[in-house]
């Protein structure tokens, strides 16, 4: 029995430390947000920055390793080391961490937004709220804007800070393809009329259950029953039914006859690359130009939209909750938001990507410069893009396309 309760007692004592360390590493947060900027951007100098993030897209880390990285080095002296990682994978290391009392972690910087983001909220594996504390967000950004505020339907508290919004589109091969599909049914007829050169990625990947939430948004009544409500499997059911109807009909004509589905964007991509399928997609109206650019896609790569509509959403930054370096981890992403580095993810040389900044708030010389940005031949207007958004629906979605379209579609 004494034996029992010595283990016991260790065991708690354990707990209890690890407790207290995630505690003292979130107080030592609220401290350093207590400093002025200017001492914070003082400890940054000379320090070395980890930006966890997703590492699929090779303009993406272009913009962070040949752009981003550099300057940071040269305005503060931070080292910006760019770590490519699943985001599900990060937070299961920091969950670890957690769990093992580790106070100071490697990462400092994490890209994240939908159930990605709720998940660490709801495991307390983020810092805390810090978005008021940055002077960039403060004057360059509608600090009220609804986009802000909630991420997938989960309240982002001052916990991620707007890095870039995007929206989903569908590129397709111009030389083959003379007038794209404008809606779902048609995709599906021309699906069958062009066997084996459509697919999508599978469910697990981000783009994959984009494409599966666009579908559940066009077989239901409005889009809006779908991204206005809560998940309710009772609620959705007839909705879902004529989903995984559809996909069951298309599956025969996909490529490989659906026997296999691309496990990632990058997968997909290669195969739109080299002609065995004639389309493509995903979040980032502009993602097609630097793979053009590149030789990757043919010059001929064109976009285009689908009623009743394209997703699009605003993703983040955010800092996890035992980050070695938060001196770092603000400066960086401060700078990450200015209307410079803005602009340049703007440019088709890199990433392309749309920006959450407001140009209202800009400076005259600077709004003319954000408009004079030729984003390229194989982005829609800003017109269409904005005509067709549909907003997110809340993180449970994401989940349940995954478990739903592996058994009522995969296993069929």
């Amino acid at each position: 029995m004494r034996n029992g309760w010595l283990l016991f007692s260790i065991i708690l004592t354990a707990f209890l430390a690890a407790c207290g360390d995630t505690q003292s590493n979130r107080s030592g947060f609220s401290e350093v947000k207590e400093q002025s900027w200017s001492d914070i951007e003082n400890s940054a100098d000379g320090t070395t920055v980890r930006l966890y993030m997703w590492g699929g897209d090779e303009g993406i880390n272009q913009y962070i390793d040949e752009w981003a990285a550099p300057r940071l080095k040269e305005k503060y002296g931070i080292t910006l080391e760019r770590v490519p990682m699943e985001t599900a994978e990060i937070l299961q290391k920091l969950q670890t961490e957690k769990q093992a009392g580790k106070k100071d972690g490697i990462i400092d910087i994490i890209w994240l937004n939908g159930e990605n983001f709720k998940n660490a909220k709801e495991n307390e594996l983020l810092a805390g709220s810090f978005v008021d504390k940055l002077p960039n967000f403060q004057e360059y950004y509608d600090t009220d804007d609804p986009a802000f505020q909630t991420d997938f339907g989960t309240a982002t508290e001052g916990m991620e800070a707007p890095w870039g919004k995007v929206q989903f589109v569908f590129h397709f091969d111009q030389s083959k393809i003379e007038n794209p599909p404008s809606s779902f049914e048609e995709l599906k007829n021309w699906v069958e009329k062009h066997p084996g050169k459509f697919t999508y990625p599978n469910a697990e990947d981000f783009t994959g259950n984009a494409f599966l939430r666009h579908v559940l948004y066009a077989k239901a009544e409005e889009p809006s029953n779908i991204y206005e409500q809560n998940l309710d499997q009772e609620r959705t059911a007839e909705t879902a039914d004529e989903t995984w109807g559809y996909l069951e009909d298309m599956k025969p004509n996909l490529w490989r006859n659906g026997q296999h589905y691309p496990n990632s964007l990058t997968e997909l991509d290669r195969l739109y690359s080299q002609g065995e399928v004639w389309m493509t997609m995903g979040y980032n109206e502009a993602r097609a130009e630097s793979l053009i650019e590149e030789g990757v896609f043919p010059e001929t790569t064109r976009s285009f939209v689908m009623e009743p509509g394209s997703i699009g959403n605003t993703h983040f930054l955010s800092i996890p909750f035992n980050s070695p370096n938060p001196e770092g981890a603000l400066t960086a992403i401060n700078y990450m938001l200015s209307p410079e580095a803005q602009l340049a993810k703007l440019e088709p040389d890199y990433w392309g990507e749309n920006t959450p900044i407001s140009m209202d708030k800009l400076s005259k010389d600077m709004r003319e410069k954000f408009k004079s940005v030729e984003r390229g031949k194989s982005v829609l207007s800003q017109e269409k893009l904005e005509e067709s958004f549909l907003p997110e629906s809340e993180a449970g979605y994401v989940e349940w396309i995954k478990d739903q379209w592996f058994n009522e579609v995969v296993q069929q």
